[in-house]
């Protein structure tokens, strides 16, 4: 449907046991809780059963050494279980070395009834998540996959596209191999059920070169975006500070010089009131323009700034 194209590994589940690629966990469970058993698998029939019993016995194993990018893909149906089962297929980093190296749970089902499953990306040091969810019936067999490419992951169900993120800052930062977990989160008190999950096949692919390329240049290109808009924002903030203050001087000085000229205006009304009687003004003419007694000198020569009777406060401002 999305022109995979083949498999780079497939594990079919057609024998009586586990191959020699898969790692069964043993020890502790998730948290230390419970434990984790090699004895929690059984193949049957091509499929793979992982039981989990009331005492919290369960199982968790590793399909060796994983890829960076590519695309996982398990059929998987978990029948109704107890609420303290969590049946899940996950990314995890072959460098061991989470958080840091992510985590990628594309089916995680922790709904006791199996109607609804999510997806967690955990990153970062502090264990970050970012997560979604879908409501399916995963008590019937249905495909559930993840895709990883240097620019996004994205989770599918029979094909079908439900979560994605194309934040680039998330994503592992190294190479990852699938596991197939049934976890264990006692929730205290009550009798735990006995629950399982079973697996018809799962199949790894890889990336091929030109999607790799394609994809790590458009992620060089997001951070050079990044960086470029972080350079922009940086520069603006140095260059904000002195614009600002040359806005202010210049305010400053336009009103220093308004108050100079207002009051040079004032001045010289006063003065030309004081030997004019106001009754022989000539209608219409401004009494800065009018001369000693009211006549009127005639053009003002505004060619030299130093004629004329507009005060030279005025004439600078």
């Amino acid at each position: 449907m999305h022109d995979w194209g083949q498999p780079n590994r497939v594990d079919e589940f057609d024998g009586t046991s586990l191959s020699d690629e898969w790692e069964p966990y043993d020890g502790a469970g998730h948290n230390g809780a419970g434990r984790r058993s090699p004895g929690a698998f059984s193949v049957k029939d091509g499929v793979l059963t992982v039981t989990g019993t009331p005492d919290g016995t369960t199982g968790g194993m590793a399909w060796g050494k994983g890829q960076q990018y590519g695309r996982w893909e398990g059929r998987v149906r978990a029948p109704a279980a107890d609420p303290s089962y969590h049946a899940l297929l996950l990314l995890w980093p072959d460098a061991e070395n989470w958080p840091v190296g992510g985590e990628v749970d594309f089916m995680e089902m922790s709904d006791s009834k199996r109607r609804s499953t999510d997806m967690f990306l955990h990153y970062g040091e502090d264990n970050q998540q970012v997560q979604g969810s879908v409501d399916v019936d995963a008590t019937q067999w249905h495909d559930w996959a993840v895709e990883w490419t240097p620019d996004h992951i994205a989770a599918f169900v029979d094909g079908k596209e439900w979560w994605r993120t194309d934040d680039t800052s998330i994503l592992p930062p190294g190479p990852m191999h699938l596991t197939v977990q049934l976890d264990w989160f006692p929730e205290g008190g009550g009798d735990v059920k006995q629950s399982e999950m079973q697996i018809d096949w799962i199949k790894q692919y890889p990336l091929s070169g030109t999607e790799v390329a394609e994809g790590e240049g458009a992620h060089a290109k997001d951070l050079a975006h990044d960086a470029a808009g972080k350079a922009v924002e940086g520069a603006s903030d140095v260059v904000r500070a002195p614009v600002a203050g040359a806005v202010g001087a210049a305010e400053g000085v336009a009103d220093r010089a308004t108050a100079t000229a207002e009051g040079a205006v004032d001045t010289a009304r006063e003065a030309v009131e004081a030997v004019v009687p106001q009754g022989r003004l000539t209608e219409g003419a401004p009494d800065a323009l009018l001369g000693p007694a009211g006549v009127d000198p005639g053009p003002t020569d505004t060619s030299d700034p130093r004629r004329g009777l507009v005060p030279d406060a005025v004439r600078a401002g």
